[in-house]
Formats: structure tokens, sequence, C-alpha cells
């Protein structure tokens, strides 16, 4: 709104300063310092209203250490991961931007997933919260509106470089020739980026094309079904993370933040021309949401490290992954998530391995045996004697060298 305003003063009123939010970088800076005071200054008053109405935590007795004194602990603040993120956005982005809208529709449909899960724990003391099956139906949804609106709506699209001959054609002709014309018009695409393969983009009509060309018309599916994929793994990933003090919302302040690298470089004709990567006409508009969603996230740890004054519940959770799951989409990196997501991936394969495992030995052998001490994979290590706070240091680490790794991928081919 904010951004509105001032365009409507400098062009009204030449109002000095106004220009400054033409600036994509200076909204970006504007935005995460405001998220970070929402979550720090107001996160206290939201973290004593939950107290008020007495949304502690329960906690199953696993045998861990520190655990019973988490007990009472406020639950369901993700709402100021939510609250801190929202409001930035809705001063300093562009609205009418189809990428800002898709995450907005996100944060807000996850939330309220996740609200109505730990309402239902918390107020009809229900341990198990919202059915599986519904949490899942959710997820699906979430998926089939994202993969649909990324392939049907018209600002949707992407530019591709002009071959090889051209481009060193133009450049003779004009050596300091304009980016933008090296490369083509916009068009619909259904291209993503695929790390570590030489170059480093894949379509998705190639999945169903090798069967019959005149399939190419039906690539939206797939397209879709990969964005239900993917939503529904990170989120869940997201989720199984939140278990120890800082782990979940560190780990995602760190992966969003690379994102946030990509979906600069990507939406900058320039950066993308010197990087040789695809280019994405007005997705560079969602590094304001990142640089909001960041500040919201570092803001949230300065309750939620140990020990912990608030944990972020599922309504935390399931959005941050959710929100994680729609950027990558969005910027065509959805693949590079198994290794910048590395710690959910961990996290999710932990739970998969031990309860797979624990089902098959109990069948073989009439007895459940096991891979881990306990998992998702941070409670194992708990189990080993390490303090919780090592371990999220420590993971925090992993998350670094990965989202290195991962922003090294865009010269790796």
């Amino acid at each position: 709104m904010l951004y509105y305003l001032f365009e409507y003063l400098e062009q009204q009123f030449q109002l000095p300063g106004a220009t400054l939010f033409g600036f994509l970088t200076f909204r970006a800076a504007m935005a995460m310092i405001l998220s970070l005071l929402i979550s720090t200054i107001y996160g206290k008053r939201i973290i004593r209203f939950l107290q008020r109405q007495q949304v502690g935590e329960t906690i199953r007795d696993l045998g861990l250490e520190g655990q019973k004194e988490k007990a009472g602990t406020p639950t369901m603040g993700g709402v100021i991961i939510i609250l801190a993120t929202l409001i930035p956005v809705l001063l300093l982005a562009k609205l009418e931007n189809i990428y800002i809208i898709l995450l907005i529709v996100t944060t807000l449909w996850m939330g309220t997933i996740g609200f109505i899960d730990d309402y239902i724990k918390k107020f009809k003391k229900n341990k198990e919260g919202l059915k599986g099956r519904f949490k899942v139906l959710g997820q699906v949804g979430l998926g089939i509106i994202v993969g649909a609106t990324l392939f049907f709506h018209p600002e949707v699209t992407m530019k591709e470089k002009l071959p090889i001959a051209e481009q060193r054609a133009l450049l003779a002709e004009n050596p300091d020739i304009e980016p933008f014309k090296l490369f083509k018009d916009e068009v619909k695409s259904t291209k993503t980026t695929i790390p570590f393969v030489k170059g480093n983009e894949f379509d998705y009509s190639m999945v169903i094309t090798w069967i019959s060309p005149n399939l190419e018309k039906y690539a939206w599916i797939v397209f879709i079904l990969v964005a239900i994929f993917i939503i529904t793994a990170v989120s869940n990933g997201a989720n199984l993370t939140d278990g120890i003090d800082g782990l979940a919302a560190g780990t995602s302040a760190i992966i969003v933040l690379t994102l946030g690298i990509f979906a600069w470089v990507s939406g900058n004709i320039i950066f993308s021309e010197y990087l040789n990567i695809m280019y994405i006409p007005r997705v560079e508009e969602i590094t304001i949401y990142i640089t909001a969603f960041v500040g919201a996230l570092i803001g949230f740890l300065w309750y939620n490290t140990f020990p912990a004054q608030v944990f972020m519940g599922d309504t935390g959770s399931l959005t941050i992954g959710g929100i994680i799951a729609v950027i990558a989409i969005a910027v065509r990196k959805e693949w590079l998530i198994p290794v910048l997501c590395g710690i959910f991936l961990a996290e999710n394969l932990s739970v998969v391995m031990q309860v797979s495992w624990f089902k098959y030995t109990k069948k073989k052998y009439g007895e459940g045996r096991r891979i881990f001490k306990m998992s998702p994979l941070h409670h194992h290590y708990q189990k080993s004697g390490y303090h919780e706070s090592k371990i999220v240091t420590r993971f925090w680490i992993v998350g670094i060298l990965l989202a290195i790794l991962s922003i090294v991928t865009l010269k790796i081919r």
C-alpha cells in the first residue's frame, strides 16, 4: 500500500524521497526491518495473550532430557510469523503481482490448516489434532491452486536466451548491446532447473511427449502433480523438523534467504544473462516477501531459542513449509529442494525408515527393531546425550553448508 501511495506522491507532487519506494532493494530492506520489529515487539504481547488463553504445549513423556520443563509453554506462536510477514508485504509489495498474490494465499491457506490443527489439540483436548487425511487434502488443494496458477496465468512467463550464433552476431554489431536484446520474447514454459546436470534445464512436457508429441497439451497435469508432491513433502518436512527449540525457524530462515538470492537473480535480466540462467519476468518481487519472511523468522527466534518462550505449533511449521515449497516452484528451483532443504529431507527420511523397518522386523521376527534411537532424527541425537542447543547449532551449520552448495549450483552444470 505504501508503494502505491509513494508512487502517486512522486507522480503528482515530485515528493523528495518518494522514488526510493520504486527500488526493490529499498523495499526489501524495509520489509525485513519492519517484520523484525513486529515479531520482536508485538511477539511478546502475542505470547502473553496465548498464556492468558492457556494455550500451553502438552508434552508426551518420551524420556528426553529437559522435556518436562517445556510443559505449558505457549504454542500456536506461528501466528507471530504470519502477522510479521503479511503486514510488511501488504505495505511494501506490488499487490497485483501474481507471485505475491500466490504467496499470500499460501500463507493464509496453510496457516488456517495449522491453526485448526492446533485449535483442536488445545481447546478440544484432542491430542491427535486435525485428522491426517484432512491435512493432506489441504496440501493437495493448495498444490492444485499453485500448479494451475503458475501454468495457466498469463503473467507467469520466462525468457530464453537467443541461440549462441545470434548472440555473437548481435554482440559483433554492438558490443554494448543491452542484455534484454539477447533474450527471446516472453513465453509460457514448463521448463525448470535441474542441478548438477549439463544444460541445467528440464521441460516437464518431456515426461509425456516421448509417448506422443500430441500429449504436450497435457503437460499441465504433470506440472500440477509435481506442485502437489513438492508442497506436501516440504510442509510435512518442516512440521517434523519443529521438534526442539529454534530448529525449524533457524533452518527455514537459511533456506528462505537462499531462495531469495535465486529469486533476485532470476528476476534480474542482467544477472540472468551473466549467470546464463533462465530469466523469469516479475518474479523478483518475491524478494519483498522473502525478506519479510526472513525477518519474521529471525524475530520469532528471539523467543523460540532455548529455552523457548513460545512454540510455533502447526500454525507455523505447516505455513513455513508451504511458503518454501511455493517459492521454490515459482523460481523454478524445486528440484534443488533435496539439497537446499536437506535437513527437512533427513528428518522425513528418518521417520519413514524407522517406521518401515520397525513394521518389517515386527512382521518377520515378531519384534519391532529400530534404526535410530528415536525419530525424527533430532530426537536420535537427544537420546544419544547431546544437548538440544548443540543439536540445533550443528543442524544450522549443516543448513548453511547446504545453502552454499545450492548457490554454487548456479554455475555447476
